[in-house]
């Protein structure tokens, strides 16, 4: 038996301890528990027999992050500023329609991860037939003011990255 057989995807499998140890103390037994577990996970992802990944733009990735750290934050101020003052602002909650032109399924995949992740707004659903997005947005001010930082922020910079 070779290692890729047993170790298909090592740095999945090492990230995976990693995330384990950084999420509970370190010690022998997590150690071990966090091991198999991402041993099992990795035999998993050998099942599931993802498309290898080509990176167009590394520099992509560096401007996505940025990016992405910069807007966490003013969400989160943002948020935190709506919910401290107890009262609604003009502003209401809604529903937008975002046309994609991203078809990649890792990028698809990081942008609701990414919409996700940023307090405000939420990926609800997307139709791969006409590349059309729903999100909720908490404070939505201008439809079209969402639509094209979606676009120019995230989705152009994820293009360069996956296609």
């Amino acid at each position: 038996m070779t290692l890729g057989r047993w170790l298909p995807y090592p740095l999945l499998t090492l990230a995976l301890v990693v995330m384990w140890l950084l999420l509970n103390s370190f010690s022998i037994g997590h150690v071990l528990l966090g091991g198999i577990i991402a041993l099992g996970a990795s035999r998993v992802m050998v099942a599931l027999k993802p498309e290898p990944v080509r990176i167009g733009s590394w520099s992509a990735i560096v401007r996505l992050s940025l990016t992405l750290l910069y807007d966490i934050l003013r969400s989160n101020i943002a948020v935190a500023s709506i919910i401290l003052r107890g009262r609604r602002s003009a502003h209401a909650a809604g529903f937008i329609v975002v046309p994609l032109e991203l078809r990649h399924p890792m990028g698809l995949a990081l942008l609701s991860c990414i919409l996700t992740s940023t307090p405000g707004t939420a990926w609800l659903e997307y139709r791969a037939a006409n590349g059309r997005l729903l999100i909720h947005v908490l404070d939505l001010y201008d439809e079209q003011a969402w639509i094209d930082l979606i676009k120019n922020r995230y989705e152009r910079l994820l293009m360069e990255i996956f296609e």
